[in-house]
């Protein structure tokens, strides 16, 4: 009988996968952005809201589009036992980073004076930037959990051993 010893993952063979992983993310947030910055060019330049209105209301309908690509392509393998709390903590930790890209924009603004529509664009990419390390981390650590593992392996295989020990058995004789 052999025994094989499983092992954790190396940090650079997690750090591959998350690569994977990080791609994926930037590819469904680069649908967001430009749902958001389209948005917010339009509900800014076309319809005349104020900056911090054009921000909120884009960030928001980009949240939406954004879960639609997490939870259906990117995280699609990842546990949904209970939608509810996912959506809960999503929303939460979208409104947070929506709270950090509005909030350097309007500090862009204020603050620094920086006021023309291009240095507004430029401050609402800052705070995105800033707001997607964020959300990249709050997402993969407690939206998007990972399925849970069985228990240690070498108790499933060891078990597994035992069941194939017992059908090899010949049956007694009654």
């Amino acid at each position: 009988m052999t025994s094989t010893i499983e092992t954790r993952p190396s940090l650079a063979q997690r750090l591959r996968g998350m690569r994977m992983e990080a791609l994926g993310f930037a590819l469904v947030g680069a649908s967001g952005v430009v749902v958001n910055f389209g948005l917010f060019w339009i509900l800014n330049h076309v319809l005349g809201l104020a900056p911090l209105r054009s921000n909120v209301g884009a960030t928001a309908v980009a949240i939406a589009s954004n879960y639609l690509g997490y939870r259906y392509w990117l995280y699609r393998d990842r546990d949904a036992a209970s939608r509810r709390r996912e959506i809960t903590l999503f929303l939460l930790f979208s409104g947070v980073g929506m709270a950090i890209e509005t909030g350097i924009m309007e500090f862009s603004q204020h603050v620094l004076g920086l006021g023309t529509s291009l240095e507004l664009l430029g401050g609402k990419f800052f705070g995105l930037v800033v707001a997607t390390v964020f959300r990249f981390v709050s997402y993969r650590t407690w939206v998007f959990k990972a399925m849970p593992e069985l228990e240690d392996p070498g108790v499933v295989q060891q078990a597994e051993l035992l069941l194939a020990a017992e059908e090899e058995r010949p049956a007694l004789a009654n």
